[in-house]
């Protein structure tokens, strides 16, 4: 792989290419591609869904502020620019010509990774983690399995293993009515976007990060390898064709995402009193010994201000590891060599550890946020159920009174059934994804009566 495809600028549609040197300096094509992202809807809709926490949560009498999707996304943008921009002025200097003949700054590179870091969650369902199983569930062992007859082997693996990183990579590029191309976001973010650069099946053909999971739909097949081809991401040859190893700006999405959530959600478990206060500064403490100003730190009173600090201190400490790690390996991760995540490789990995293990004792495993996971199963099986059924009636010449009104209610771009069954399917659940968490409920209630 090379930087000058990587930093493609190229756009859906787009008949010749873009270059560096021809934008405009006030308003960068990779700025467009964030002012994109943070106009849509579908990112307006991460305000209403659950990061971890569900909202609004009482622990004991306490109740406190939590992250959802929306506040989280911001923070690993923020976080992802500024890992782009250090990268960024490493990279430029080990290849000048990127500065001299095609005119890029270290900035190109936070905005990259800033714009595809701000979508990093926006095709996740709503209910949190589970969310993703959830679909998934519905159609390997509820009612949604009666279609795997209909569908083939790569379709159904979508169904069964629903994916937020595909559904994400779907409602960036997909192809509207009136509106080609989606957001029409530039190749290099879509690029970086792309956590999983393969298709649904085969499944975790090789032990590389690459391949945890997968990050575009049947659907999507060809303009994911339209990307693909632009840039020039290399094959995966244990996975040809259809398999690919990652955009490099993705390590440094994925490692902005790792540090949020490794650090914010044990943030929030320590304001709602779900991990003890006293024991959780101990585990920052840890991972900051080397870098704190102790005098800075026992001149502070109050405990929240102790927290803010060793927060912003791990984050930046954490930004620092990462890009080192990123730099000495930049000729594997180039060569599609690089198959961890760069923390995984960094000196803090013992550190992170012991927070995530107490975060999914005390916040993961808690009973607010297993209760909500619980409910959004159920919640989230009922309006598939409601809407497939209703759907595929109605392609087949079945369709009832009860199937026309359910298909009424539905939002314009999601009623049609001139498509395949995997499509009508698919799109189904990409419907799902998209609710917040307060509309799934609302919904559910008025499918099953109480609404009034």
């Amino acid at each position: 792989m090379n930087w000058e495809q990587l930093l493609s600028l190229k756009r859906h549609g787009d008949k010749g290419k873009r270059l560096r040197k021809e934008q405009d300096e006030t308003r960068l094509g990779f700025e467009v591609d964030y002012d994109r992202i943070i106009f849509s809807s579908a990112f307006r809709s991460l305000q209403d869904k659950t990061q971890v926490i569900p909202l609004p949560i009482s622990v004991g009498s306490k109740k406190d502020f939590v992250h959802t999707r929306l506040t989280h996304s911001l923070e690993v943008s923020v976080v992802g620019r500024s890992l782009g921009r250090i990268a960024g002025k490493r990279i430029l200097a080990r290849h000048p010509h990127l500065s001299e003949v095609h005119g890029y700054h270290f900035n190109d590179f936070g905005a990259i990774v800033a714009a595809a870091a701000l979508a990093h969650d926006i095709g996740n369902p709503p209910f949190g983690h589970s969310g993703e199983k959830a679909i998934g569930n519905y159609f390997q062992q509820g009612n949604g399995k009666k279609y795997k007859a209909f569908l083939s082997n790569e379709e159904y693996q979508d169904l069964i293993d629903f994916e937020g990183n595909a559904n994400g990579f779907k409602l960036l590029s997909e192809s509207k009515e009136g509106v080609p191309g989606g957001l029409r976001l530039s190749y290099a973010t879509l690029g970086t976007f792309m956590k999983y650069p393969k298709a649904s099946l085969p499944k975790k053909p090789t032990n590389h990060i690459a391949d945890k999971k997968f990050g575009f739909f049947q659907s999507e097949k060809d303009f994911f390898l339209e990307v693909v081809e632009e840039i020039g991401l290399k094959g995966n040859p244990k996975n040809p064709g259809i398999g690919f190893y990652r955009h490099p700006l993705t390590y440094l999405v994925e490692a902005a995402d790792d540090i949020c959530y490794t650090i914010i959600d044990f943030e929030d478990g320590i304001n709602l009193g779900l991990i003890p206060e006293e024991y959780a500064l101990e585990y920052l403490i840890n991972l900051v010994k080397d870098n704190i100003n102790t005098k800075k730190y026992n001149a502070m009173k109050h405990s929240s201000n102790r927290l803010s600090y060793l927060r912003a201190l791990a984050i930046n400490t954490l930004i620092t590891d990462a890009v080192e790690v990123f730099e000495q390996n930049e000729a594997q991760i180039l060569e599609g060599e690089f198959d961890s995540a760069l923390l995984d490789k960094g000196k803090y990995k013992a550190q992170i550890d012991d927070i995530i293990k107490l975060s999914v004792e005390k916040v993961y495993q808690s009973t607010e946020v297993i209760d909500k996971e619980v409910a959004g199963y159920k919640i989230i099986s009922d309006i598939l159920d409601v809407y497939t059924t209703a759907l595929v009636n109605t392609k087949e010449g079945k369709g009832t009174n009860y199937d026309r009104l359910l298909l009424q209610s539905l939002p314009e771009n999601y009623k049609s059934t001139n498509g395949s069954i995997y499509k009508i399917l698919l799109d189904t659940c990409c419907f799902v994804a998209s609710l917040s968490d307060s509309a799934a409920v609302h919904i559910h209630n008025k499918l099953m009566g109480k609404q009034f």
